[in-house]
């Protein structure tokens, strides 16, 4: 396993154990990132408009198209280290 997947299994264990519960906009990019280095780029239908979340959900997935998914582990391990410094919230 290289160092920024084990970096990146770390990130995801550290980001249950946050002191605060991050904001929306840093829980989307979150989740997109996750996303987008487990899975790559978006794919599916994108959701109704009666399915806000989803819909949000898939747009800021969606914004990642075409990141390679190591450099989005590596975002995603930068941000989860920021949000354990207390940076961003």
């Amino acid at each position: 396993m290289s160092d920024v997947n084990a970096l990146f299994a770390q990130a995801q264990q550290d980001v249950q154990q946050l002191p605060e519960r991050p904001g929306n906009l840093t829980l989307l990019r979150l989740y997109a990132l996750f996303k987008q280095a487990t899975e790559g780029d978006v794919h599916g239908d994108k959701p109704g408009f009666t399915d806000i979340v989803g819909k949000y959900k898939y747009d800021a997935w969606a914004a990642l198209q075409g990141t390679a998914q190591d450099t989005a582990k590596q975002q995603y391990v930068e941000l989860v280290e920021s949000l354990k410094s207390g940076a961003t919230s």
